[in-house]
């Protein structure tokens, strides 16, 4: 049985691949760099799993780019349904 990802994600699925494979960075290598499983990695790049803000901190670097990158956008529309105040 799988559980469903922390909605909605801290970080950009897409992002996390197309970063990865733009620093020319196997998923095999980026995981080891990492010190996660390669399970875990393959999880957080189809978004099943959650990346927390110090693993994507440790991405960021990895990968050679900003956070913010990596980071999932926030909608208005999306904090006002997740009990978060509109700006």
């Amino acid at each position: 049985m799988t559980s469903k990802a922390k909605h909605p994600l801290d970080h950009e699925p897409t992002a996390v691949a197309y970063a990865r494979r733009q620093s020319g960075l196997s998923q095999t290598e980026l995981a080891k760099r990492l010190g996660i499983s390669l399970a875990l990695l393959s999880m957080i790049e189809t978004g099943t799993r959650n990346a927390s803000h110090a693993l994507m901190r440790r991405m960021a670097t990895e990968l050679d780019c900003p956070k913010v990158v990596l980071e999932r956008k926030r909608h208005q529309d999306e904090s006002a349904t997740n009990g978060g105040a509109a700006a």
